[in-house]
């Protein structure tokens, strides 16, 4: 049976912890829902209520274009392993960028840099669901995908910059993604 809360406990903390992939979900008022899976070690947990993560350039820029229209993402972690869990964030989110103030504060805080990071996503937790998962299949962990990484070092800063520019601009509903320039 599904459970809610408001804030992250000890519990929470440490299933987090046991992680290697989560899903983040946002949509715009009207058009595509987005459902992207993550990885990389890059969610953080800020505080009880609070938590984000740093995005890598990728083909699209959905979840930044739906923030900026409404705020509103969930993210969502499930074990593969031995004690079933769905664990759900649900909340109001906001995207950072290297030119804003808050950067230097909180980028630190995601591990050493990434080719190819992009932005943080925050998000203010509105509540927090924990149900069974007794039908999520088991999986085994067996390392990081490193393809993202080593285009990104390929292409450098400027190609990545350059990319950016043409393809992260607009959501594929069209709406705008706020990415700023370097």
């Amino acid at each position: 049976m599904a459970k809610f809360t408001s804030a992250l406990r000890p519990a929470h903390l440490a299933f987090i912890a046991e992680q290697k992939i989560y899903f983040v979900a946002s949509a715009p008022h009207s058009g595509r829902v987005n459902l992207s899976p993550k990885g990389m070690d890059t969610f953080r947990v800020l505080s009880t209520t609070r938590v984000g993560y740093l995005d890598v350039t990728g083909s699209g820029n959905e979840t930044a274009a739906h923030l900026l229209e409404n705020g509103h993402v969930t993210l969502m972690m499930c074990s593969f392993t031995t004690s079933p869990l769905i664990f759900r964030l649900y909340g109001r989110g906001r995207v950072v960028q290297p030119a804003d103030a808050e950067w230097p504060q909180l980028r630190p805080l995601f591990g050493p840099p990434l080719a190819g990071e992009r932005q943080l996503v925050i998000a203010e937790i509105e509540s927090i669901q924990t149900s069974c998962g007794f039908g999520v299949p088991f999986f085994n962990y067996t390392g990081e995908r490193p393809t993202l990484l080593d285009y990104a070092e390929k292409k450098g800063p400027a190609g990545m910059a350059a990319y950016r520019a043409e393809k992260n601009q607009r959501s594929i509903d069209g709406l705008p993604t706020g990415l700023q320039s370097p």
